[in-house]
């Protein structure tokens, strides 16, 4: 099914180049998801969005400068950010922001990754949680038909402008300011969701509203950036079970009525001790996809670099005021590590790696799942048919 688009040669051609930069690059391109890139603009879901400049964030319009290399880049196969601390790039002067992002626009290899675990056809129901700029909408109105496709957004600015963009397009999908978390049960059961912002576990609501033998892509996040991807069928007793994809994902999580995670203090008392692990360990998404399998729920990492170049992580959890800081020995390996409060944050790491060394760094889609509104679990079965399995 095709909807009408603009007929701008440039235009057509950077959806041409951006199909095939991603089925060069691995990405698995079915015919009827080529399809839809092909006929999917991505230009009028971010007519602005912020490129980095050191520090800061620069808000980028195709009126900038050089328009041809504004459409390149937003026909890259690379996430856009389009919000740094809650100021959409739309809505940003021309000086530099300061912040951390709070929105993007899903980097396109990424998105047919989980469109193609996903396996929409036309007719399916699809409930998508994070409308964001509505690209990824327009995808799926593409795959399924508008009629059966249902997109939440916590924030009811970029609701109404991504309805109004897919309404530009002739896509008429249900876009609806909700918290995501809870899905939309009126208009349940759905064939399919996918989750384009992250979550610790996947909320029991999703679970209530998605069909038995329905699918869920779900990017699942802890502590740390290697999130990972989770695709899930729903079986006839109301739990879920599926396996990770290859695929790393660091998607923006879900804002819903959970508060912000409590800042950071500065460690105070407490112990030194070395280690032989690296604090800049958990910056390789290989293993920190496995390690936040070790962590708390509740622990939250920030990083950092001292003047002199050395790597500084921090790890604490609020619950109990638990601090650990990993200060990288100069000039050679291992960290130093001062602790504070009732326990080592930073012990689960070391022993998490050692494990993961010792299973000789098993690769994400080796890894199973199963998942209930009463618990959700993680495994791994090494050659020697040993089961690991970790409680998320």
């Amino acid at each position: 099914m095709t909807h009408p688009v603009e007929d701008n040669a440039q235009h057509i051609e950077a959806r041409v180049r951006l199909v095939r930069s991603m089925d060069q690059g691995g990405v698995v391109l079915s015919s009827r998801l080529a399809e839809a890139f092909l006929n999917t603009p991505r230009h009028p879901f971010v007519p602005v969005f912020y490129r980095r400049e050191a520090d800061t964030f620069v808000a980028w319009r195709s009126t900038d400068g050089d328009a041809s290399a504004w459409l390149s880049q937003v026909y890259a196969d690379d996430s856009l950010i389009t919000e740094v601390d809650g100021l959409h790039a739309e809505d940003a002067g021309s000086g530099a922001v300061t912040g951390a992002p709070t929105s993007s626009s899903t980097a396109p290899g990424l998105m047919a990754d989980m469109l193609d675990a996903l396996d929409v056809r036309e007719g399916t129901r699809v409930l998508e949680v994070g409308t964001g700029t509505g690209y990824n909408a327009a995808l799926l109105c593409h795959l399924a038909g508008a009629e059966n496709v249902t997109t939440v957004d916590h924030s009811a600015a970029l609701a109404s402008t991504a309805r109004g963009r897919l309404d530009a397009l002739g896509l008429r999908p249900d876009v609806v300011c909700e918290d995501g978390e809870k899905g939309l049960p009126s208009r349940a059961p759905f064939d399919r969701i996918i989750a384009t912002c992250s979550v610790r576990r996947v909320p029991p609501a999703w679970f209530d509203q998605c069909a038995t033998g329905g699918i869920m892509v779900v990017p699942l996040k802890g502590t740390l950036a290697g999130g990972m991807l989770a695709r899930l069928k729903k079986l006839p007793d109301g739990t879920a079970a599926g396996h990770i994809l290859h695929t790393p994902a660091a998607f923006m999580p879900l804002l819903s009525g959970a508060q912000s995670p409590p800042g950071i203090p500065e460690p105070t008392g407490g112990e030194r001790r070395e280690s032989i692990l690296s604090g800049s360990v958990l910056d390789d998404w290989t293993f920190s996809f496995f390690a936040q399998l070790h962590m708390g729920p509740s622990t939250v990492r920030e990083f950092s670099r001292e003047q002199d170049g050395t790597h500084v992580t921090t790890l604490f959890d609020g619950r109990d005021r638990s601090l650990a800081r990993v200060t990288d020995t100069p000039d050679g390996p291992g960290a130093q590590v001062q602790v504070s409060g009732p326990r080592d944050l930073w012990a689960p790491v070391e022993r998490a790696h050692a494990t993961w060394l010792a299973l000789n760094r098993p690769r994400r889609e080796w890894f199973t799942i199963t998942a209930g509104p009463q618990g959700q679990t993680v495994a791994y079965i090494d050659p020697s048919s040993t089961v690991h399995h970790w409680t998320l």
